[in-house]
């Protein structure tokens, strides 16, 4: 049941693709609701759907039954345009690759997005956020000069700054070490926490599901337990 504090809600939500063997069921009647400020891991084994949920949720892949409503709009009435324009802003998203542009600083990475999207100061605003996540002395560094860790700290910083409703994170320690890992883990949940951000994690660490407020598991492209 969605309430009407609810950022996200997937009603009955299907996907199936096409393949050289026949149509595949991805997602298979889903529910799932996310609430301003929440922060929702969705764990389960490698082919579950957790990344074509994320992929439907934001409006980058659209379901093939079901209904998607992002900040109370229904995806299906919007066109690719109009899902891009209720993102803007409002909707960020983090992956395992880190997907800086390698001819920009770290700096210029984080404040591309609000330069796209008019903000005032977008230069200061992204040396702000790097200092956040403790880069502001490498913030002049392209991205071949900063390790895996530190570049996905770049990704969280850049996510973030444009001050999103929503956030989705997939596996975004999974290229990481375990140190950086722990580190981006503790940024994730402590900044999400001080913006306000609601969260979805995709991730397999059972340690890092058990931080959110609770854990949505699926299997076979169904929802197995939300608890």
């Amino acid at each position: 049941m969605s309430d009407a504090a609810d950022l996200l809600v997937l009603e009955n939500v299907a996907l199936t693709l096409p393949s050289a063997a026949g149509p595949v069921e991805i997602l298979r009647g889903l529910d799932v609701c996310v609430a301003a400020g929440e922060r929702v891991a969705l764990v389960g084994p490698s082919g579950s759907g957790k990344s074509s949920l994320i992929a439907v949720a934001a409006g980058l892949e659209q379901p093939s039954g079901g209904r998607v409503l992002l900040f109370g709009q229904d995806l299906a009435r919007l066109d690719e345009d109009g899902r891009a324009r209720l993102r803007r802003g409002r909707v960020s998203l983090v992956f395992q690759a880190f997907h800086l542009l390698p001819s920009m600083t770290a700096e210029e990475n984080v404040a591309a997005p609000l330069e796209i999207a008019r903000a005032p100061n977008a230069a200061a605003t992204a040396r702000t956020w790097l200092e956040r996540v403790g880069l502001g002395e490498r913030r002049r560094h392209y991205p071949h000069q900063l390790s895996g860790g530190e570049q996905q700290r770049v990704a969280l910083a850049r996510a973030l700054a444009p001050a999103p409703a929503l956030l989705f994170a997939d596996e975004p320690t999974g290229n990481l070490d375990a140190a950086n890992a722990g580190r981006v883990a503790d940024m994730l949940f402590d900044l999400t926490a001080q913006t306000g951000a609601a969260l979805v994690l995709v991730t397999h660490d059972e340690r890092l599901a058990a931080r959110a407020d609770r854990a949505v598991r699926l299997r076979d492209g169904r929802v197995a337990d939300a608890a």
